[in-house]
């Protein structure tokens, strides 16, 4: 028997299919795709920006630097964004500049004294390098990393290749664009709390909408992944930083960061970092803990103290921006303590949700002060996606 299908029917079986397969084939990350990359840096000083999680997914004994050195490529410097090259120091720690354990390789830090390459560290090199993992979220530090990259290799005229990799919250874009009065360091670009692109896709937005510094454009090539899409489930080998240990915890980030700024923990000195949250004056139930100094927390919110609160360590992986955590923590808190920290507009991007949180403005209105900004952003997103997307 032969099943006649009408165009608009086969069209969905054929996208049905692609994401099906897409998703089971095994994702090759760029930096996987070593005879794209290498020939470039053959016979050149080459820069490596890169952090623990900079390695192959087929062999997670091999960072990036273990291979350029087994090529043969000299790299001249490494470059080390929040957390270090090694990817064990808390949020917000600055870094000094160091040395690579085994190779001697000059360490400069991103994120001390300076957060962008000075000439004097560019003097020797030909060609930049970038392979850090990113999550996806605004407020992410790397993408800001990457800001100021991009705009002193324009200004040196040195060339930078992106290893791209992908976005394990890459399914969906949502979040209050940010407001540039606000503009800092984790929110540099007029851009949602997720943005929905890889790092590579971030890069050519950065060069084509004009954001660097007087309008100047870096020269950018970008090794793209394969078998990925918008759409396929990534789960990260290594974690990205120190206190998202899973992938529950990163597709948790951009939801419960909004908590972060305010005096509700999200976990931060537990096992379970943004995948809880509490305060020790919740209404008392069932579930609680409590932060203690750990890898990546060494003075967590509430040090000591039972936190009751609530587990989101199994709920289904969120398609936007979760504002009803956010809304209960403000509710359950007494009004005679403070709730909201200074910095609250830096991360939610502008002035108004705080006052819609206190003014108990639904999050169907919320949502819709959101709309047009972020249908904007969506539009110009589209020119510079490398991956299907069907949203």
């Amino acid at each position: 028997m032969f099943i006649t299908l009408d165009t608009k029917n086969t069209f969905l079986l054929f996208v049905s299919l692609l994401i099906f397969f897409n998703c089971s084939s095994q994702i090759k990350t760029g930096s996987e795709r070593l005879e794209e990359y290498l020939p470039l840096l053959k016979n050149k000083n080459v820069g490596v920006v890169a952090h623990n999680a900079s390695r192959l997914n087929s062999d997670l004994n091999k960072h990036l630097v273990d291979i350029l050195i087994e090529n043969k490529i000299n790299i001249e410097s490494i470059f080390a964004p929040e957390h270090g090259y090694y990817s064990n120091l808390d949020n917000g720690d600055l870094l000094e500049d160091d040395n690579e354990k085994l190779t001697g390789i000059k360490i400069i830090s991103l994120y001390g004294k300076t957060k962008k390459p000075l000439p004097k560290h560019l003097e020797d090199i030909d060609i930049i390098l970038f392979d850090i993992q990113d999550v996806g979220a605004r407020f992410y530090t790397f993408i800001s990393t990457l800001h100021y990259v991009m705009e002193a290799c324009a200004e040196e005229n040195i060339p930078i290749i992106i290893l791209d990799r992908p976005n394990p919250n890459g399914h969906y874009v949502d979040g209050p664009v940010l407001d540039l009065k606000y503009k800092t360091f984790v929110g540099m670009h007029p851009v949602p709390i997720v943005h929905g692109m890889t790092i590579g896709e971030y890069a050519k937005m950065i060069n084509g909408e004009g954001w660097l510094k007087n309008n100047i454009k870096c020269d950018l090539k970008v090794i793209a992944n394969r078998n990925y899409t918008h759409k396929s489930k990534y789960i990260l080998p290594i974690r990205p930083s120190p206190n998202l240990p899973n992938n529950q915890a990163i597709y948790l980030y951009p939801s419960l960061c909004l908590l972060e700024p305010t005096s509700i923990s999200v976990g931060r000195g537990t096992e379970k970092q943004f995948q809880i949250y509490g305060h020790p004056n919740f209404p008392k139930s069932n579930f609680q803990f409590k932060p203690k100094a750990n890898f990546g927390s060494k003075n967590p919110k509430w040090k000591n103290q039972i936190c009751y609160g609530v587990t989101l360590e199994k709920i289904e992986v969120p398609n936007k921006i979760e504002l009803s955590w956010l809304i209960d923590a403000y509710n359950k808190i007494q009004r005679n303590e403070i709730f909201f920290k200074d910095s609250f507009e830096r991360i939610a991007g502008n002035d108004v949700l705080r006052e819609q949180i206190i003014n108990k403005v639904s999050e169907v209105e919320i949502r819709k002060s959101w709309r047009v900004k972020l249908e904007k952003f969506k539009i110009i997103r589209k020119k510079y996606l490398l991956y299907t997307d069907f949203y």
